[in-house]
């Protein structure tokens, strides 16, 4: 039996349903299977939709440097599900096709400027929780101190969205971006 099973509407209680309906109402248009998996733990569910909300569409970053970082999350916890939405939704906000497989591939995305600070600050605080001198004062004066916070942000919430989706095992959506091998393409 799979672990991811998204419950009946009419299995929810009304917490549940009012909480559901909100994130609906949102920005995002549909409750995300991260909130799904939430949901038996309505106020998990309600404060970590709210603060996914914001770190999606209320940083000071722009989409395409969101984007990136939640990329970078997703391939380096093999999040399936977040790869296969946040591939289309980088494609969406302009990042190149080549950039979106390179860091799939894990293999460096030959980002400059500001964007390729957003890859190298997210990859380094993934791969070891923190981020060196040189890569945070290139961040700070990328993007200001409030941007270096939303991009810790941003980081910090969707590796929590990796491992919810990870540990129910919450298969990625049919037809969708599928995240590639390591190694060369």
């Amino acid at each position: 039996m799979a672990r991811f099973q998204p419950p009946d509407e009419s299995s929810l209680t009304d917490r549940q349903r009012a909480i559901a309906g909100r994130v609906r109402a949102g920005r995002r248009g549909t409750v995300p299977a991260n909130v799904v998996a939430w949901l038996p733990s309505p106020d998990l569910a309600d404060r970590a939709a709210h603060l996914g909300e914001f770190v999606r569409y209320g940083t000071s970053l722009s989409p395409a440097q969101s984007e990136v970082a939640i990329l970078v999350v997703a391939r380096h916890w093999g999040c399936e599900y977040e790869w296969a939405v946040h591939a289309g939704e980088a494609a969406r906000a302009g990042v190149p096709a080549a950039v979106i497989d390179a860091i799939g591939r894990a293999a460096d995305p030959a980002l400059a400027g500001t964007d390729g600070v957003v890859a190298a600050f997210a990859a380094a605080l993934v791969a070891s929780g923190r981020v060196d001198d040189a890569v945070h004062e290139a961040a700070l004066r990328a993007l200001g101190a409030a941007g270096v916070a939303d991009l810790i942000g941003i980081v910090g919430y969707y590796t929590l969205v990796a491992f919810t989706l990870n540990a129910n095992e919450v298969p990625a959506p049919p037809d969708s971006p599928r995240l590639p091998p390591l190694g060369p393409g």
